[in-house]
């Protein structure tokens, strides 16, 4: 985010309301994905006149995704224009300090790098390289310089001999010809990554350092060495030095606790002087206009809490500046006067911006409102506009823009790239609704009606649970619930305890009792949620679905009850032993489980769904990728032979080509085929709406 100035006044949220009155002609399904528009994270000129903003297609006929970058006036005198070549990728703009440049990253055909820039006033002209720039770059205060991360030139070794990437110089075997050995070598971890597959061995990868250039281009300067990678870099307001990120624990081949540090270099030459803040993880680092203060995200260790805390740049004592407000701060940002640090956070099932005094003393302040997920906030650099992107139940992200200051006012629209399509579905509202659970603790839950809703009908009911755990449902649109619900299901959404919004407390409830109240949470909300429908809900026909997280709680679920008719799991966990030993994220079971499997056997053991497969009787739909390195597809292999095993009813879909985020990011074809299959096994199970199912009878 740009700075920005220090009053404020709280945004009114308004996001558009349905496009007709009138039912549309049908409901949502799963091909209408290939249809949807995708507004990414604007970037706001610093004069506060124009955004830049990715907007990402589907292009169905070559299963795959496109973006560009367009721009629209912020005063919305104007349509968004494209801005860069639809015949190139383009992402990730930012501005120059006096808006004449737009760099952003396109990779093309035949340049090694993928850093390029467009001029934004007259007479514009093509994009450009700046020579010297490797990586997305930074601008200086008064525009003449550009910073950015590089992990530096390949080396020709590596080049020449591609076999130096896949084999660790530290093996001890070796083979009768390298150039033919077409595997892989590992001495140490890690040796995969989800979204990567198999990665280089550690002992061959090269640390990322940061390097200034001219803006008219020149031979890069390089500012920092070592084996540790520096990251988050921030210019001071005087272009004078650069504090950035590093973590101490980047070579380290097991490392349980993150522990990143500020640092601070001078440009003018000199070694780089360590910022003491007096916490474990000290991140994010933000200048304030004056330089004489840095604000920072700061924690005392994993699983505690985040805060927004500042300190002197010349050194001394640290401030904490949410100490006493329950919720996580994302990246700090100055207000233009120094006297204000806005932040995102999610509250709730909602993201919003906040803002508290940098001087301390004062409560964080909400800034945005409504029921909605706002993201990518980018200020002007005077202050007095905001832009941000928007989404709730019924609308995908749409670009907005806000007054701030003096007299506020309410948000504006500036694009509109999905209206056709919702005037042509029935997008589904979620009513609100809250529970008291297991310890008096309060759950928040929605309930979406089903498409066609009758009163004096029943309907199947479908429970969705999100994954994790320490993330959560709420104001944003689902393509997969306005499908369910368009097939006159009953969709409930919940965020049982582990869900983050809510307070530190309540996202680690569920700290070695993963399945425990966080299952009581889920049951109730189910009855409450019947209750809520007054005899609307055919309780013969409940269905269950998650993943990850909620693909591990889908199967503990029906390991625990009979009462859904039919389920289905994703990239789930089904075995926590065999998990551990192939997923790319150990780190997780090691803090949430207090130990690794040597150490906390019980845990592991007692929280394997596949202890409870003797009770499982609810016909299962597995999903799962191949290439899956968060959660490794060997756990549904156990799954589904267990189930056929015992005669359980079971479907296993493997997916090529896809990583753990297939219902979000796979590719297109795969993600609509794996809709489709949800839509078609809960049709045969439990019908649709008031329609019966195919399946001639329960296995209950």
């Amino acid at each position: 985010m740009s700075r920005c100035a220090a009053p404020l006044l709280v945004v009114a949220a308004s996001l558009p309301p349905p496009l007709s009155a009138q039912t549309p002609p049908r409901p949502w399904q799963a091909t209408d994905y290939y249809k949807l528009v995708f507004v990414g994270n604007p970037r706001l000129a610093p004069d506060g006149h124009r955004v830049a903003f990715p907007v990402t297609t589907v292009v169905e006929d070559k299963d795959r995704r496109h973006t560009e970058i367009w721009i629209v006036p912020a005063d919305g005198s104007a349509p968004p224009t494209r801005y860069t070549s639809p015949a190139t990728e383009a992402a990730n703009p930012v501005w120059s300090p006096d808006g004449t440049l737009l760099a952003f990253t396109s990779k093309r055909e035949g340049f090694e790098d993928d850093v390029w820039f467009l001029r934004t006033t007259p007479p514009g002209g093509e994009a450009f390289q700046i020579r010297g720039v490797h990586g997305s770059p930074r601008f200086s205060g008064d525009g003449r310089r550009l910073l950015y991360g590089w992990r530096g030139p390949e080396p020709d070794s590596a080049k020449q001999q591609s076999w130096r990437d896949r084999v660790s110089p530290t093996a001890i075997t070796r083979g009768p010809d390298p150039k033919r050995f077409d595997g892989r070598v590992y001495t140490s971890l890690p040796f995969l990554a989800d979204e990567r597959g198999l990665v280089p061995p550690r002992e061959t990868r090269r640390p990322s350092h940061l390097y200034v250039v001219p803006v008219d281009g020149g031979d890069p300067r390089q500012l920092t060495s070592g084996t540790l990678s520096q990251t988050e870099p921030d210019w001071s307001p005087d272009g004078s030095a650069v504090i950035y990120a590093e973590d101490p624990t980047d070579t380290i081949e097991v490392s349980r606790q993150a522990q990143p540090q500020l640092w601070i270099v001078p440009l003018a030459g000199g070694p780089a002087r360590h910022v003491e803040t007096g916490y474990v993880e000290s991140r994010v680092p933000a200048w304030s206009p004056d330089g004489r203060t840095i604000a920072f995200i700061c924690s005392k260790g994993r699983g505690l809490e985040n805060d927004v805390c500042v300190i002197p740049t010349a050194g001394g004592a640290t401030r904490n500046l949410t100490s006493e407000w329950p919720l996580d701060p994302l990246q700090p940002t100055w207000s233009t006067d120094g006297k204000t640090i806005f932040f995102g956070a999610e509250t709730r099932g909602n993201a919003h911006l906040f803002a508290v005094d940098a001087g301390g003393g004062g409560p964080v302040r909400q800034v945005t409102s409504g029921e909605r997920t706002l993201a990518g906030f980018s200020l002007s650099r005077d202050g007095k506009v905001l832009a941000y992107t928007a989404s709730d139940v019924t609308h995908p992200a749409e670009l907005f823009v806000a007054p701030l200051g003096v007299g506020g006012g309410t948000d504006r629209r500036l694009t509109s790239f999905n209206d056709t399509l919702l005037s042509q579905v029935a997008v589904i509202p979620a009513d609100t609704f809250w529970l008291a659970s297991v310890g008096g603790l309060r759950i928040e839950g929605w309930l979406m009606k089903p498409y066609g809703y009758r009163p004096g009908q029943r309907y199947p009911l479908v429970l969705s649970i999100h994954g994790g755990p320490h993330s959560n449902y709420g104001s944003v649109f689902f393509p997969e619930f306005q499908m369910l619900a368009g097939q006159g299901y009953w969709l409930l959404f919940t965020n049982p305890r582990g869900s983050s919004g809510y307070g530190h407390p309540f996202t680690y409830a569920t700290r070695g009792r993963w399945g425990m109240e966080d299952y009581d949470d889920l049951m109730k909300a189910v009855d409450v949620a019947i209750a809520r429908a007054g005899g609307g809900v055919d309780t013969t026909r409940l269905a269950v679905l998650g993943g990850s997280y909620g693909g591990f709680m889908t199967n503990w679920v029906v390991g625990h009850t009979n009462r859904f008719a039919v389920a289905e799991t994703d990239r789930s966990i089904f075995n926590w032993y065999s998990w551990y030993g192939s997923s790319d994220a150990q780190g997780l079971t090691d803090y949430e489980f207090a130990g690794r499997p040597w150490e906390s056997d019980s845990l592991y053991r007692a929280l394997s769904p596949m202890q409870f497969a003797r009770s499982i009787r609810t016909p299962i739909l597995i999903v799962h990728s191949e290439d899956d390195r968060r959660t490794p597809i060997a756990n549904a292999e156990q799954l589904f032979v267990t189930l056929r095993e015992r005669g359980v009813p079971a479907e296993f879909v493997r997916y090529p080509r896809s990583f753990h985020g297939l219902s979000r990011t796979g590719p297109p074809w795969l993600l609509v085929d794996r809709l489709e299959r949800i839509r078609t096994w809960f049709a045969h199970w439990i019908g649709t709406g008031t329609t019966p199912p195919a399946a001639a009878g329960s296995v209950h």
